[in-house]
């Protein structure tokens, strides 16, 4: 699938691609704003009730949980275009089964200030 990558408001989107294709947290860590925002959506935490991390400490803890998971990860998609950006993100664990994040960033000085993402899981295992 295409990817049109451009490089609006000094967003760095092939250290993006390095950060979530590599499950490099550090990386991750260093595109964030300071005060950073990330709000999740999915079948567990809906619109109403988001997981929502804030600052760099506790959204770290997240990323080293879901980074540290046996799955591949495929950035697929990337916009931006002046302080925003989206992307979609599939995760491929072993047996097949699949997640698709659909993540929207609000961006400040070529960082993630506020980053929303909705999650669909395969709800069955493949085949």
């Amino acid at each position: 699938m295409s990817v049109t990558e451009e490089s609006g408001a000094g967003f760095d989107t092939a250290t993006l691609r390095h950060a979530i294709e590599d499950r490099d947290v550090d990386a991750m860590l260093g595109m964030l704003a300071e005060d950073a925002e990330v709000r999740t959506v999915n079948r567990n935490a809906p619109p109403g009730a988001p997981v929502a991390l804030h600052g760099r400490f506790e959204i770290e803890g997240a990323l080293r949980d879901v980074f540290g998971r046996e799955m591949t990860h495929e950035l697929r998609n990337v916009v931006v275009e002046g302080n925003h950006a989206a992307y979609e993100e599939l995760c491929t664990y072993p047996d097949g089964t699949q997640v698709l994040g659909i993540t929207m960033l609000d961006l400040e000085n070529g960082r993630i200030r506020r980053q929303t993402t909705v999650e669909a899981w395969d709800e069955e295992k493949p085949g």
